[in-house]
């Protein structure tokens, strides 16, 4: 693909306004980690509703739609639309709670509602195993998308860099890397959401620019229904959104590629059983890193559910419809997921390439911003504030300063040897690792230590050191994402191993808000079963199968939940509860109310209290499903010319959004008017 000046204008222009954002934000993201990380908790529901949105429109998300519909039709797409239950669940049961909950991560979480090491132990594992395997493997992962869609676009020249051949391609994502990490590691959250938004509006643009001449490219609408029913034996197996046909003699017959088991998983199950980055059950991740930062729970609620709507109901069509497009303009293709970047090198005009170079852009650099924000959230206030430098804010005496210090050192120390020792393990299985990037991110680990060092010897460290060590983490996390990117070919297998921890422990994660008896052992051994379980299953159920049957997943899943739910529950019963102390704090904190809090709301002088929108919040949650769902179908019918289904769709979607605006104005439910965090008093109970 050609740019033309006026392309390359664009592009231009794109970044610098990336630059100036975060330079703008920079003084203000340095005041404190809470501005830092949390945008001071002042961000209003739009902004931080559409950075939710910007965050998982990644550059591969677009590739990934079109591999799907291609193999599938568009009811491929329950691969991920399933997610949309447990998001709502989100929606109206966790999001004010983790509003009130006042932490600044989500593992911080297990110190207010655990107590002791065990509490701490997974505060700090998780910590660890969110901010760098699952973290740097996702930007990894997004990285050589990035350079897949350049290398079909652009096909750029090799350059020498310090004696080293790099691909063109290589150096034109590395440009944008480097961009996003100045912007976001010098103002933190701020430019973060404030790119997001503009980044969003950008790729969304561009996106739908490309749906319009795909279908004009194919001959139109009619041409292209005409092609899928085809390709795909009838009009229905390619744009039915249910993953189910009518059998002759009248029941429903499941398609070869979701057999009915499998469907009902994904339907029953998976939504709210299993932990994915980015879906978890009661919500956490980025989303709650969102949902922190809001101005009040209201604004954290309704944030999270214009991320479900514009998520599952507003974005998906672009890149369906180019997706369904591509089977026509490319038939012979074997990657069938680069389509969508051939789609828009040979179809789009000036200026719409250059637009849409930009919108690839800043797909990529959104869902970077974010992972690394996200990731040195966990690495300063979950490992290095609560376990390296333990009491900010209190008098240290000398001792105690060279205590903490030596106790950085030696996990500088730690750190760095284990990735020299991973680098070398890498080369002995055919990778290669080049010694002057691991030399950078060695570099960086000490230079994180002498920056703490000052701090140190003067005092306890205030929060303009946290927050030069923020930066700095950011950075670290840039180098050593380098290194899993250039490696990935060969620690993919690493990626099923790293999820199946959280295979069966959504359930533990949904009841630890509403049920007193959920102790830190119960999500201990929930991780532990499901890790063990799982590959156990991954290895032993697919034999009793044929090479790649779909029900082989979905009864790893069954066995997988069954199972690890059994042993950390039975662990669960077989371990002391929380200290009464603790209980009382995190519900005072809290107040989730419900049957599974009733003993200790009753203790405090509560009384029975219901979940915050009691009743409501059940029938907002199944108004809410039928609301994106109706949206989702009805937009694909009026895509398609079926106008008045798709009127109808879009009508009943309009009743529940009335009802769901109707119940939050006016009675679902207390909205918390004292400071985030702060108990709410107890009633008097007249004694």
């Amino acid at each position: 693909m050609t740019l033309t000046y006026v392309d390359w204008a664009i592009v231009v222009a794109y970044f610098v306004l990336s630059a100036g954002i975060g330079l703008l934000f920079t003084k203000k993201g340095g005041e404190s980690l809470s501005e830092y990380f949390l945008s001071g908790r002042n961000v209003p529901w739009w902004l931080a509703g559409a950075s939710m949105v910007a965050t998982t429109f990644a550059a591969d998300t677009p590739l990934v739609v079109t591999g799907l519909v291609v193999a599938h039709g568009v009811a491929g797409n329950w691969l991920w639309w399933n997610m949309l239950m447990s998001g709502m669940l989100t929606v109206f049961f966790f999001a004010r709670l983790w509003r009130r909950a006042n932490v600044m991560t989500d593992v911080e979480f297990a110190e207010i509602r655990y107590a002791g090491k065990p509490a701490a132990v997974l505060r700090g594992f998780r910590a660890l195993y969110l901010a760098i395997p699952i973290n740097l493997i996702i930007l990894g992962w997004v990285t050589r998308a990035m350079i897949k869609i350049l290398t079909i676009s652009l096909g750029l020249h090799d350059v020498q860099i310090f004696g080293s051949t790099v691909s063109g391609e290589v150096l034109a994502v590395g440009i944008c890397f480097v961009i996003t990490v100045a912007y976001s590691s010098a103002a933190g959250m701020w430019a973060v959401l404030w790119t997001d938004l503009v980044q969003f509006v950008i790729k969304m643009t561009a996106v739908i620019v490309l749906a319009v001449f795909a279908v004009k490219a194919v001959g139109g609408m009619g041409a292209l229904k005409s092609g899928l029913a085809t390709h795909f034996g009838s009009e229905t197996a390619a744009l039915s959104v249910i993953p189910l046909s009518v059998s002759p003699s009248g029941g429903f017959m499941a398609y070869a590629w979701m057999p009915l088991l499998s469907l009902a998983v994904f339907l029953s199950v998976q939504w709210w059983a299993a932990w994915y980055p980015g879906a978890e059950p009661g919500g956490g991740g980025y989303v709650a890193q969102r949902i922190f930062s809001a101005k009040t729970e209201r604004d954290g609620v309704l944030a999270t559910l214009f991320f479900q709507v514009a998520h599952y109901a507003l974005r998906p069509w672009p890149w369906i419809v180019t997706g369904l497009a591509t089977i026509l303009l490319y038939p012979n293709l074997v990657d069938k997921e680069s389509g969508y970047v051939h789609a828009f090198v040979d179809l789009l005009p000036t200026p719409w390439r250059g637009f849409m170079m930009a919108g690839m852009a800043a797909a990529y650099m959104s869902t970077v911003g974010t992972q690394l924000n996200w990731g040195a959230s966990y690495l300063v206030n979950d490992v290095y504030r609560r376990f390296i430098v333990p009491g900010t804010g209190q008098a240290i005496s000398t001792p105690e300063r060279a205590a903490r210090y030596d106790r950085l050192l030696r996990l500088t120390a730690i750190g760095a040897a284990a990735f020299l020792v991973v680098g070398w393990a890498v080369a002995q299985f055919g990778g290669r690792i080049e010694l002057w990037w691991a030399a950078w991110v060695v570099a960086a680990l000490v230079l994180v230590a002498l920056m703490a060092r000052r701090s140190f010897r003067s005092g306890s460290p205030g929060e303009s050191h946290f927050v030069t060590v923020s930066r700095w983490a950011t950075v670290a996390l840039f180098l050593m994402s380098i290194i899993v990117t250039m490696h990935l070919g060969t620690i993919e297998g690493a990626w099923k191993l790293l999820l199946a921890l959280g295979a069966g422990t959504g359930l533990v994660l949904i009841l630890r808000w509403y049920w007193w008896r959920i102790n830190a052992w119960s999500e201990i051994s929930a991780m532990v079963a499901s890790l063990v379980v799982s590959v156990i299953a991954l290895n032993t159920i697919p034999q009793r199968f044929a090479k790649g049957d779909p029900r082989i997943d979905a009864w790893v899943m069954l066995v997988t939940v069954a199972v690890s739910t059994v042993i950390w529950l039975s662990v669960t019963f077989l371990t002391s509860p929380e200290p009464d102390s603790i209980l009382n704090s995190f519900y005072r904190r809290v107040r989730p109310g419900g049957t599974g809090w009733a003993t200790v709301s009753k203790r405090l002088g509560y009384g029975r209290e219901p979940i915050p929108g009691g009743r409501l919040a059940w029938v907002n949650w199944i108004a809410g499903i039928v609301a994106v769902y109706g949206t989702l179908f009805g937009i694909g019918k009026l895509v398609f010319g079926e106008i008045v289904p798709g009127i109808v769709l879009c009508a009943i979607a309009l009743i529940a959004f009335a009802w769901i605006a109707r119940s939050m104005d006016r009675g679902s439910g207390r909205w918390s008017e004292s400071p985030v965090g702060t108990a709410a008093p107890a009633p008097s109970t007249g004694d």
